[in-house]
This record gives C-alpha cells, structure tokens and sequence, in this order.
C-alpha cells in the first residue's frame, strides 16, 4: 500500500472493509445523520442570525414600533387617499387625509372624555350601591363571607398605598417619560405615513435597486405578497373591531348599562389584540354592568358577550380575514403567546400581521423559480399607487 494514500478500514458483519474518506454514503456515519447534521448547523446559523436581529430591533424599539405604526396608518389611508387623488394634488391628498385621521381619533377621545365627565356623578351613585349590592351577595350563599373581611381588606390596600407612597410617585415620574416617548413615537409613526403614502413606490424602487437584477423582479413580487396580507389584515382587523364595538354598544344601550357608547369604544380597540384583547375589555363592561345594575344585567352581559365571541370565530373571522390571513387559529395563539413572551403587549399586537407576511412571502417564494417573472417591477417613476406596494 502506498504511504502516501489514506486509507481506513472498518468491521462490517464480520468482514474488514476498506472505507474511503471521500465516500458520502459511508457507512461510519448513516446518511439520515449525516442529512440531519447539515439540518442542523444550518439551523442553528439562521437562529444565531434571527437572535442577532431581534436583539438589535429590540434596542431600537421606539423606531420599530413607530414605523409600524406608520405602516397601519398607511393601510388605512391608502384607499382614502387614492380616492382623494382623483380630484387634487397627491401631496395635498396625503395632507388631508392625515388631518382627516386625526380629527377622527381626537373626536373619539373627547367622546370618551366628554361622556365619562358627563355621567360621572350619576355613574359614582350607581356603583356605591352596585357595591353595597355585591358585598350583600357574597356574604350569603355560597361564599359566605364575613362584613368584617372587606374592612380587613380595605385596610390593607389603604395601608399598601401608604407604604408604597414612594415607588408609586417615581412611577409616575417614569409614566410621565413614557408619555414624552409615546408623542415622540407618534410623531415619527406620522412622519413615516406621510412617506409611504406620498412616495411609498419610490421606496419601494430604491430598495429594489440594491438587490442583484435576476433575483429582483422575484423579491419585488414578494413585497407585494407582503404588502397585501399586511394591509389585508389591518383592514378586515378594523371591520371585526368595529362590528364587536356595534354589538356591544347595543347590548348595553338596550340593557341600560351607562357608559355604553365608551365601553363599546374599549372593545373596538382591544380587538386589535387578538383573542386576549377583545374579552379584557369586554370584561370591563361586565364589571359596570354589576355595579351599576345588578348580577342580573351583568349575566346578560356575560351570555351576551358569550355569542359575540361565537359570531367572532365561527362568522366574522372566516368571513373577513380568511383572504387576508391564511393561517391555522393554532398559530394565532401560538403567535399571540410568543409575541407577548418576547414584546408584551407590543409583540402581542403585532404577533399575527407579522406571522401572516411570512407565511404568504414563504408560500410565495417556494412557488416561484428565480427564473419567473411573478411580478412585473414597476416603472421607477410611476407615482400612481401612494402605499409601498400596489393594492
């Protein structure tokens, strides 16, 4: 044998076989772990990757969160300014339909605001008894519970507000920061919509045009995979939100609950969070429904909210946001429950949007070839569509 060759030999069955380190298929190492092995350091570079991103997004999370944000106002307002395009300018299109946005969110605010005030003397009334009510009841059957626990109570959470006096205030040193950074984030959001609505496709083309040219054409059709269940979703999300707002704020007006029209506000907007931000708030509207009425009402607020959430899942949700978001409930939650793990309330918001773009880019991209044209780029001075992506 030559000294210079390498050569390995190993028992098989009894015989010595000679074993060639250029083999493949040897049978040293089975070809399943073999597979499984290169699964596997290539697995774990894309996880070191995708942690490496998430630690940097989460150390520029004012930026992210603001240009989401600016992202959701751009969807809502990409039909509206389309629409407005058709009779003035596009820059003074964008203009007004951001003033229009706007003044929608602080009417709705001085509602809110305005009606609270209104009933609030009426409403402290209410909930005095509505409490006294509540006590008689769970000191009877089956509770039982003794008048003298809640005094014990109420000292306890009076003495924990005494001794606790200090945290609480630099707490709210610290809310009033936050308050500082939420007018910053809204600012930017801001600023970002008026970008992508004004020049949202010039983006778009820049981006574009710092990829390799044959993988171009695919990534541009991809964007506009992204961009549709994005959008998609933001606006069947605002039609779910807003027929729960309407269902509740009849139950209640009906039932004489106060406050209706500002719990239904509640609802409307905790349906953004999906399936936690819905029931909190409607929560909230039990808990005045008792207080203010009885546990009567507030079991037919309960039963009430109960077939919404059936018409929710069983209607509402196949009917609008199956086109929009193609994905399994089993993924919602788990999306819902990662996301709040890694973002709180944050990633929970953003959890399913996020979920359902890569679903729709990943089925996208195992359709096509490199080769394929799924998308014709637009050309880089067409103006026409305000939003990163045609609708």
């Amino acid at each position: 044998m030559n000294p210079a060759e390498s050569r390995n030999f190993a028992r098989f069955g009894g015989k010595i076989r000679e074993v060639s380190n250029a083999d493949p298929n040897s049978p040293l190492v089975p070809r399943g772990l073999a597979q499984a092995a290169a699964y596997a350091w290539r697995i774990l570079a894309v996880g070191a990757l995708a942690f490496v991103v998430l630690s940097v997004l989460g150390q520029l999370e004012l930026v992210v969160v603001s240009l989401f944000v600016g992202l959701i106002i751009a969807a809502i307002l990409g039909p509206v300014v389309k629409a407005f395009r058709k009779v003035m300018p596009q820059g003074l299109a964008v203009t007004l339909g951001i003033i229009t946005l706007l003044a929608v969110l602080a009417a709705i605010v001085a509602f809110i605001a305005t009606s609270v005030s209104g009933q609030w003397e009426s409403l402290a009334a209410q909930f005095g008894d509505g409490v006294g009510d509540i006590q008689r009841w769970l000191e009877g059957p089956p509770f039982n519970i003794q008048s003298g626990d809640f005094s014990v109570w109420f000292d306890n959470a009076r003495q924990w507000v005494l001794d606790n006096r200090g945290n609480l205030a630099a707490g709210a040193v610290g809310s009033a920061g936050r308050v500082l950074e939420i007018v910053a984030v809204i600012a930017l959001a801001i600023f970002s919509a008026v970008c992508f609505l004004g020049g949202g496709s010039g983006i778009w083309h820049w981006a574009l045009g710092a990829l390799p040219q044959p993988t171009r054409a695919r990534v541009d059709g991809a964007g506009h995979v992204a961009w549709r269940s994005f959008a998609g979703y933001t606006r069947g999300i605002i039609i779910v939100a807003a027929c729960n707002a309407i269902f509740v704020c009849v139950l209640l007006l009906v039932l004489g609950v106060p406050l209706a029209l500002p719990l239904s506000l509640i609802v409307f907007f905790g349906t953004f969070i999906p399936l936690i931000g819905a029931p909190v708030a409607m929560f909230i509207a039990v808990i005045v429904a008792l207080a203010a009425k009885g546990p009567i009402i507030a079991l037919i607020v309960l039963l009430g909210i109960a077939l919404l959430g059936q018409l929710e899942g069983h209607v509402l949700q196949p009917l609008v946001m199956s086109k929009a978001v193609n994905i399994h409930p089993l993924a919602v939650a788990l999306s819902v429950a990662a996301g709040t793990i890694l973002a709180g309330l944050f990633g929970a918001v953003i959890a399913v949007p996020v979920v359902s773009v890569c679903y729709g880019v990943a089925k996208f991209w195992h359709q096509t070839k490199p080769a394929d044209d799924p998308a014709a780029p637009l050309d880089p001075q067409d103006e026409t569509e305000p939003v990163l992506s045609p609708q």
